[in-house]
């Protein structure tokens, strides 16, 4: 039985579910269209995960029942036109969203109308009969993500939250904290581990991570500490669960850790924090002291660098230097004292002075950068490859050479002396 058909007669009970319910209407107003969603849904199931195919399920099933309702003129997904994408687009921003109030979500929108392009894109590929004639969704028809910065504790709460962890009267609440703080699980991750999940290999304890999220497993090195907290919570139980952590007799969850968490943060005066925030702090915490992003990557599960290089935006170290480097050349230029460049604060043979001192002399004119200021510019044209020079300009690059020498500017007299000896070897 293909999945629409299970959809349209499974009954809970003798009464067919919301769902169910759902798609039989649809399948009675749109038949083929119905019948090829299934088919599709049917596919994915195959090599995608269950979470996944339930929100493609989702929605495909909200675009069909739209469709049904609005243009009951539809019969297949061949009868689907760019104007019905359209309409669709303006429709989504009026469902509600998480508050129960519109708007959707731009995310929820985006991955709506990011599932229908693959699906489009898939039958056609596949062949199915009922394909659509025309590309009907495109980039440009997506809203643009927000890339925010992950949310991660600063050093100081994250130090109280450990200090505060370390406090407390329950054993597994500081476990799971300090679990989260010092591996950067998941969440799920944290409540998949198995009994023997902790392993001694090359010297020192590791942790093992079942395959999870990304499809990979991975070991990540345990803290001492974490590893005598671990071998106290296994002298204490007596029962054969096999999960790495239990909490009053059962596996711990996710709701439970979320709790836990939330409850030393309150403890520890730092207020709401989600659990996934243990993870970023670890990851910032490695990349601002130094820690590889290859290494970052293999300890927290990442397939790509990619999803690594969102914690170099937060610790730029680039960016930083770079900083670093010219905050002494600027804070020179603020605080020049105001006399040594204004007549009115100033004797004008100081001005003078004052201009003097920093002047380059260039073939037209002069240059009064302060000393201490770099510039990219400086002698641009003579290093250029297109710039020719004779000995029509002797008197001038003589005049430069000179003022560079009084001035203790090596680089730009080497540079005009070498200008002054090419033109005289030109000299027939």
């Amino acid at each position: 039985m293909t999945t629409a058909a299970a959809l349209a007669v499974d009954y809970d009970g003798g009464r067919a579910s919301p769902r169910d319910a759902h798609w039989a209407v649809i399948a009675a107003g749109a038949p083929v269209l119905a019948g090829t969603m299934g088919r599709y849904l049917d596919q994915i199931a195959v090599s995608l995960r269950p979470a996944t195919v339930t929100s493609a399920e989702v929605m495909l099933r909200r675009f069909a029942g739209w469709l049904v309702s609005n243009h009951p003129e539809i019969v297949g997904l061949a009868d689907v036109e760019r104007c019905h994408i359209e309409a669709f687009k303006r429709f989504l921003p009026t469902l509600p969203g998480k508050t129960g109030r519109p708007p959707l979500s731009d995310a929820t929108i985006r991955m709506t109308l990011g599932t229908l392009r693959t699906f489009f894109e898939r039958v056609s590929q596949w062949g199915y009969p009922d394909a659509p004639r025309r590309v009907l969704i495109f980039n440009g028809d997506l809203p643009t993500p927000d890339a925010p910065l992950p949310k991660f504790l600063t050093d100081p709460d994250a130090a109280k939250l450990m200090r505060t962890a370390a406090g407390d009267a329950d054993p597994v609440r500081r476990l799971v904290v300090e679990m989260l703080a010092r591996t950067g699980l998941r969440v799920g991750e944290l409540c998949a581990l198995t009994r023997d999940a902790v392993v001694f290999i090359n010297d020192r304890h590791w942790l093992r991570v079942p395959v999870g999220k990304l499809h990979n497993d991975r070991y990540i090195p345990l803290h001492p500490q974490l590893v005598e907290l671990v071998d106290d919570h296994q002298k204490g139980r007596d029962d054969d669960i096999d999960r790495l952590i239990i909490w009053n007799g059962r596996p711990v969850n996710r709701h439970q850790i979320t709790r836990i968490v939330n409850r030393v943060a309150t403890t520890a005066g730092i207020g709401h924090i989600h659990p996934h925030q243990l993870r970023h702090t670890l990851a910032t915490q490695a990349i601002n002291r130094g820690m590889s992003l290859e290494a970052i990557a293999a300890m927290l599960g990442h397939k790509t660098l990619r999803m690594t290089l969102v914690y170099a935006r937060i610790a730029d170290r680039t960016v930083a230097d770079a900083y670093d480097n010219v905050t002494d050349q600027i804070d020179a230029l603020y605080n020049q004292p105001a006399g040594l460049r204004t007549d009115g604060n100033g004797s004008a043979g100081m001005t003078q002075l004052a201009a003097n001192h920093d002047q380059t002399m260039l073939g037209n004119g002069w240059c009064n950068r302060p000393a201490l200021l770099d510039c990219q510019f400086e002698s641009i044209c003579e290093t250029c490859a297109y710039y020719t020079t004779n000995t029509t300009f002797n008197a001038v690059l003589q005049a430069q050479h000179d003022h560079a020498a009084q001035h203790d500017q090596h680089h730009r007299v080497d540079l005009f002396q070498m200008l002054i000896d090419r033109n005289q070897q030109a000299i027939p």
